[in-house]
């Protein structure tokens, strides 16, 4: 069975986006190369990616466009993805998943091959956490507050989780890694 993966940054005060670049701004200021060889590492795992629209739209538009081994290895990777509103044919090798997204993403970790990484957290993150098909939730926390913007779990039930492993890196930044071990809806 395939594992999935689910890796966000997030700001100390638990934001994930600040609705413009001032946040990203912050983000990349701290990407030191312990941070960029992390993050690297963490993608040469998977052979696809989740994605829900917004992080497709908004990745669709930058990945094509760089270079290197990073740029390399995203842009080659099939990419599926959650959307109520978007129509196939989609670009940058992705494939629109028909059905229900926790049933597709179900018979997605039931093929072989190796992981699947969905970047960020949001609507997809919630339903696969719904449906306990989340295997890990990597989060990298920046060492800085940002006040205004979209928190990391907002809007979504509670969530048990079993920390797995901690890193502290040079810039201060520190990866906390958990597996989701219970999901409850409140009514």
């Amino acid at each position: 069975m395939r594992k999935i993966i689910v890796e966000a940054e997030v700001s100390l005060d638990g934001i994930i986006d600040g609705g413009g670049p001032d946040f990203w701004e912050q983000i990349f200021k701290y990407h030191s190369n312990d941070v960029s060889d992390y993050l690297n590492n963490l993608l040469l795992a998977p052979d696809a990616l989740l994605m829900g629209r917004v992080t497709y739209e908004g990745f669709a538009e930058i990945w094509p466009t760089r270079e290197g081994k990073m740029a390399d290895k995203i842009n080659s990777m099939p990419k599926y993805v959650a959307s109520r509103s978007l129509k196939e044919p989609l670009a940058w090798i992705a494939s629109l998943m028909k059905g229900a997204p926790a049933n597709e993403i179900g018979k997605l970790k039931q093929e072989s091959g190796k992981e699947l990484l969905q970047y960020g957290v949001g609507e997809l993150t919630h339903t696969m956490l719904k449906h306990g098909l989340v295997d890990e939730l990597r989060l990298l926390v920046f060492p800085f507050t940002f006040g205004k913007g979209e928190h990391i779990f907002e809007n979504m039930d509670l969530n048990t989780l079993k920390l797995l492993d901690t890193k502290t890196f040079s810039s201060g930044v520190i990866a906390l890694h958990y597996q989701p071990s219970g999901y409850s809806s409140h009514f």
